[in-house]
């Protein structure tokens, strides 16, 4: 029963916004935006942290005037930087974490705008690239993992900003194309293609990116660190050709396939052959 309502209510949304467009299009552009970069999870209450992120040192960083904390779990001078995804904070690691204690490196993770501890109710890729970057100047990670967004952000901000630091990288069920994304939110709301123009325009005109620049595999053919590309064959979130579409492009990375985990991932051989690829050659 409450899918059956979500359901209508999301279609109600989106007949509202397709009647917006003739009538106030600016109006109706915002409000698609709104709906589509609000999360409604992954927010943590300060007062109820779980105990992996409360054993952290937790510093909040700045960027724009909007807070976003990166816990630090010390170890070694090579560090790796955690990167989560869509509706979900920090936390999400507790299963890979024994695995990464392990390489004895430093761990780093961040919440994402709109996510955990963060401030605002906004998320954008370009945004989250732009917080991993600030992270990424002051820590110098040599290891990035990112799930599922995440390794969106993660890709994009490699292709933008280009880190000499990192030497390798790790993306968990990474949608590849912003136009996936945005036919997928389109159909969960009902909107029409004028409404789904509207938004794509107003992305190139914010981020200076639209669907047709945010192609993972072309993203993918300008990362020249080594790396793994993971998927779930039975992902219902996120589709399992997405991650072989950055394959294509991604010379050195080598892909693994995982069976039976879903998007979550939580995969103790997967994660057991990430441990082994952060720990190679050091």
């Amino acid at each position: 029963m409450n899918t059956i309502l979500k359901n209508i209510l999301s279609k109600s949304i989106g007949a509202y916004i397709n009647l917006l467009r003739y009538l106030d299009p600016i109006k109706a552009t915002h409000l698609a935006y709104q709906f589509f970069s609000e999360p409604r999870d992954g927010k943590l209450l300060e007062q109820n942290l779980p105990s992996l992120l409360l054993a952290a040192e937790r510093e909040m960083m700045v960027l724009e005037n909007q807070r976003f904390p990166v816990y630090t779990w010390q170890g070694n001078e090579k560090t790796i930087l955690l990167v989560h995804g869509w509706e979900s904070n920090s936390f999400r690691w507790e299963p890979l974490f024994p695995y990464l204690q392990k390489t004895g490196c430093t761990i780093l993770a961040l919440d994402a705008p709109a996510h955990g501890l963060a401030d605002g109710k906004e998320f954008s890729v370009p945004t989250y690239a732009a917080c991993i970057h600030e992270v990424v100047q002051k820590y110098k990670p040599q290891i990035m993992i990112g799930h599922s967004i995440g390794g969106s952000a993660c890709l994009y901000f490699q292709n933008r900003y280009t880190s000499l630091s990192l030497e390798k990288m790790i993306l968990l069920g990474a949608p590849a194309d912003l136009s996936i994304l945005l036919d997928n939110y389109a159909k969960l709301l009902g909107l029409n293609s004028k409404v789904i123009q509207l938004l794509d325009d107003y992305f190139l005109a914010r981020f200076n990116t639209n669907s047709a620049a945010f192609v993972g595999q072309r993203l993918a053919e300008t990362i020249a660190i080594s790396g793994i590309i993971s998927h779930d064959e039975e992902d219902t979130v996120v589709l399992f050709a997405e991650s072989k579409k950055i394959e294509k492009g991604w010379k050195k990375a080598s892909f693994i396939e995982t069976k039976g985990y879903g998007h979550s991932m939580h995969d103790p051989n997967l994660y057991q052959k990430i441990q082994q690829f952060i720990v190679q050659s050091y």
